[in-house]
């Protein structure tokens, strides 16, 4: 059993470095290679739909009054808890 287990495993590293080998691409930081890097980002940053401000002030807005209620909410929840709870241990 364990030698099944050895020999999948020294097939599965070999096949690793032999992709690795053939694939001819190495991880370089030369200049050209981060240059073309920053282009390929700005492409794909330009492909984003932004929203609106409008629309970005009033979702901004929703969020933080719904923050503040639900920690308003959960802090109720805690001190009643924590009067209960000490109520019943005194």
């Amino acid at each position: 059993m364990t030698a099944k287990k050895k020999s999948r495993s020294i097939k599965a590293k070999s096949v690793g470095k032999k992709d690795i080998a053939t694939s001819g691409k190495k991880a370089s930081f030369s200049p050209s290679a981060i240059r073309a890097f920053i282009q390929e980002v700005q492409v794909e940053f330009n492909k984003i739909a932004w929203p609106q401000k409008k629309v970005t002030v009033g979702l901004t807005g929703f969020v933080i009054v719904l923050v503040v209620i639900i920690s308003l909410y959960l802090g109720m929840v805690d001190l009643l808890l924590g009067k209960f709870v000490s109520t019943l241990l005194n």
